[in-house]
């Protein structure tokens, strides 16, 4: 059998190829272990990630997930030349032959352990984002920013170790890189000011992810801090995006961090009011507020004669940051303020304009006709 297609393969001229190395029989057992490699890898990669599945859904844990994303991501060009490179093992190939197996071996275990380790940066921040977002959403933003930064630093190590194994001199690029860089950073100040930027908001925390905050005149809440840019998820719906290094020179309200919120609001009745209703209004105003949950009175004033109306200052603050709390309490007060005018018959006061005309003298002297 084996003299029949060493013979058909010379007549193809490829027995030079073939046989320079060592029997016809060695490059079937090879292409056969090949084969069954490929397929054992393929099945145990299954087999495995969907036993790990199944055990993280189950009991929930970490390492279970952990290990069923990286046996995921294992791609199949990477299990081929892993079972390339142990079924020519059997092969007796030259120097150089096996010089090139081994360094693409070597690089395609570099990429693909570049690849684990991106989902592993990944799996944990995100696991790490979603335990701590409602009770510490400082320390999610400062764990995303270093996972980011994690898997920049794997994607350079992964680059210059297939570089040095291709045989490029790695010490004299660096060299080389560290020289250009110069005159890089000069033709790209306002990225790199970005990137400064961002370190600043990661280490500074003006604002964090989940924060609501106001920047100029648009709102919304953070959802996420780049290298570049901060989104922001504004209330009608859209997402805005800033430069981190045009943000942190503008002005920023950051609500999220207000503890209480100081109210201040004002009324006016009308000129006509009697002096014992108008002493009275101040004390209605205060038990107005005071008759709500979750507020702390400040003081209420007749604070100025206006241009049409008597008016009078209200200070109050709402103990808790919630938005639509405040407007429900300042709801019930004006509510409560509106019953007690109409008891107590005090008039609101609304923009008019009254016209006083002076009587001449001679006006005074004729008679009526």
């Amino acid at each position: 059998m084996t003299d029949s297609i060493r013979r058909w393969s010379e007549q193809l001229g490829a027995a030079d190829w073939l046989f320079e190395q060592g029997d016809l029989s060695r490059w079937v057992i090879a292409a056969v272990l090949l084969v069954v490699l490929i397929v054992t890898l393929r099945i145990l990669q299954a087999v495995l990630g969907l036993r790990a599945r199944k055990l993280a859904e189950k009991r929930q844990l970490d390492y279970a997930h952990v290990m069923a994303d990286l046996i995921e991501a294992t791609k199949f060009l990477f299990l081929v030349l892993m079972s390339a490179s142990l079924s020519s093992l059997v092969l007796p190939l030259t120097d150089e032959t096996q010089a090139i197996i081994r360094t693409t071996t070597i690089i395609a275990l570099l990429i693909q352990g570049g690849i684990w380790g991106h989902v592993a940066v990944s799996f944990f921040v995100t696991r790490y984002a979603k335990r701590r977002l409602g009770t510490d959403a400082t320390s999610v933003t400062t764990i995303s920013a270093l996972g980011m930064f994690a898997r920049l630093v794997i994607i350079s190590v992964v680059v210059l170790l297939i570089l040095d194994n291709l045989g490029v001199n790695v010490t004299t690029m660096v060299a080389g890189l560290g020289i250009g860089g110069v005159a890089v950073a000069l033709a790209a100040q306002n990225i790199l000011g970005d990137l400064f930027a961002s370190a600043s908001i990661v280490l500074d925390k003006p604002f964090v992810m989940g924060d609501f905050i106001i920047v100029d005149d648009l709102l919304g809440t953070v959802e996420h801090v780049g290298l570049k840019t901060t989104r922001i998820r504004s209330l009608s719906g859209e997402q805005l995006v800033f430069s981190n290094n045009d943000l942190l020179q503008s002005r920023i309200r950051n609500f999220k961090r207000m503890r209480e919120r100081r109210v201040v609001f004002s009324i006016g009745v009308i000129y006509q009011t009697p002096y014992d209703k108008l002493a009275a209004i101040a004390g209605i105003l205060r038990a107005a507020v005071e008759a709500q949950d979750d507020v702390r009175f400040d003081r209420a004033h007749f604070a100025e004669h206006g241009d049409f109306s008597l008016n009078f200052e209200v200070v109050y603050h709402v103990l808790s940051p919630d938005f639509n709390l405040y407007m429900d309490i300042q709801q019930a007060i004006n509510l409560t303020i509106h019953k007690r005018f109409e008891e107590q018959g005090i008039e609101f006061a609304y923009p008019t304009q009254t016209v006083f005309l002076p009587r001449t003298e001679a006006a005074d002297t004729q008679p009526p006709r």
